[in-house]
């Protein structure tokens, strides 16, 4: 009897948890996530992007697709979410978003699921990469640039 390999058993989906503190409130944040001209700001790429559940999401030329499932105003965003990395058989990941108080500025926890295995590694890395790091970035000369009150 010759005994071969088996049944090619399909990698599983994973989930991507992170979360990031930033030098803004949580409403702040929530707020520039959902508007086409901000998230574009901190990105450096156009979004298509609306505040309002069953709106369509595109960024990075396309790259990011997907659609607004759920808000709860400055506190929750979730949205079906999927990379051209995923292959056609996989499913839509979701990405719930929440937004919390943390000292002087607000705390995003992403939970990510569903992100097949195949893109594990480009999602987790590009949450920091493309996100949390131009982000930061982009929130910190806002605050440079904004004059000093001068004391009385």
């Amino acid at each position: 009897m010759i005994v071969g390999p088996g049944p090619r058993v399909p990698a599983m989906p994973r989930t991507v948890t992170l979360a990031i503190t930033l030098p803004a409130p949580p409403s702040r944040l929530y707020a520039m996530y959902l508007n086409p001209r901000e998230h574009a700001a901190f990105t450096g790429a156009p979004v298509k992007i609306a505040a309002r559940a069953g709106a369509p999401f595109a960024a990075f030329g396309g790259a990011l697709t997907g659609t607004i499932l759920q808000l709860v105003p400055n506190r929750l965003i979730v949205q079906s979410w999927r990379s051209t990395e995923f292959a056609k058989r996989d499913a839509d990941s979701t990405l719930i978003l929440s937004f919390w108080p943390d000292g002087n500025g607000g705390r995003i926890e992403l939970t990510h699921v569903n992100v097949p295995d195949s893109d594990f590694a480009g999602v987790s890395e590009g949450w920091s990469k493309y996100y949390w790091i131009p982000w930061r970035t982009h929130l910190e000369g806002l605050s440079r640039s904004r004059p000093r009150k001068r004391p009385k």
